[in-house]
């Protein structure tokens, strides 16, 4: 239990872990996130669940090295256990019959899109797929994501693979031509970019759909830190999501929200830095 089978840098600071977990890999659902502590000391961290086997009985997260405790995580080995990882949590991906379904992944949201458009195309729906990074090397999954998608669409700010465009070019220029065949827009990455996809969508009356949980860090409705305005009321992403209406997001509010702790975490970071230099 809460062995890693699996800890592989797949792009630069991106980690592909691989938990054997069998009674949560029965469990979890597309959406559904957990909470993992690599030291008793540490701190809580959620992670969408990215993959998972009931039959193997693993968990797969992709973590991104970015902060303190994320790289502390990804310092584990394959063999090496967890302290904890609790889960699952959040609610489950609405799965319902949208004929089709555009999935538009940003950055590391390619993890969490990935089983919501595995679980669509097996409900019966066609996928779209557009997936954004900011260069080629950051890009990850790419044959897992285009095996679940009828279109595959790539995207690099830089143009160093697929189109050079960010994720809303693409996905504004199908609405526009088929905005009739789609019945939901799921947005899954950078607030900014879910932002901009809500806003690129709204002249089309196409349902969205926003995961917001990038910005979860207790997880539990503790801590008040996943505090988001859903259509003017008050929400906790991590115990009423992750998933929400885009439209009804309060997306100015929330990207304030995130730069709340900005100046403690380069603190903790730097301390850590520093403590390992010294070791």
């Amino acid at each position: 239990m809460l062995s890693i089978l699996k800890n592989e840098e797949i792009a630069p600071n991106i980690f592909e872990m691989v938990i054997e977990h069998p009674r949560l890999a029965q469990k979890v659902k597309p959406g559904h996130f957990v909470i993992v502590m690599s030291e008793e000391n540490g701190e809580r961290i959620p992670l969408t669940a990215a993959d998972f086997d009931a039959e193997l009985g693993t968990l797969t997260l992709i973590i991104m090295a970015v902060g303190t405790s994320t790289k502390k995580l990804v310092q584990k080995k394959k063999g090496d256990t967890l302290f904890a990882l609790m889960g699952p949590l959040g609610h489950p991906s609405e799965m319902e019959n949208y004929g089709t379904v555009i999935m538009a992944a940003g950055g590391v949201g390619t993890a969490p899109t990935y089983p919501v458009a595995k679980a669509l195309k097996e409900r019966g729906n066609r996928v779209i797929t557009i997936q954004g990074a900011r260069s080629k090397d950051l890009l990850f999954w790419q044959d897992k994501v285009a095996a679940v998608s009828d279109e595959y669409i790539i995207t690099t700010d830089n143009g160093s693979a697929g189109r050079q465009a960010l994720v809303t070019a693409p996905l504004r220029e199908i609405l526009e031509v088929r905005e009739k065949e789609i019945g939901c827009v799921y947005m899954i990455g950078p607030a900014v970019m879910m932002k901009f996809c809500s806003k690129t969508i709204a002249p089309f009356g196409v349902k969205g759909i926003a995961s917001l949980n990038s910005i979860m860090i207790d997880g539990t409705g503790m801590c008040g830190v996943c505090r988001v305005q859903i259509g003017g009321e008050t929400k906790f992403t991590c115990v009423d999501g992750p998933e929400f209406d885009a439209g009804a997001v309060h997306w100015d509010m929330l990207l304030v929200r995130q730069t709340m702790y900005c100046n403690e975490e380069q603190c903790s970071y730097r301390q850590y830095l520093e403590s390992v230099a010294h070791v």
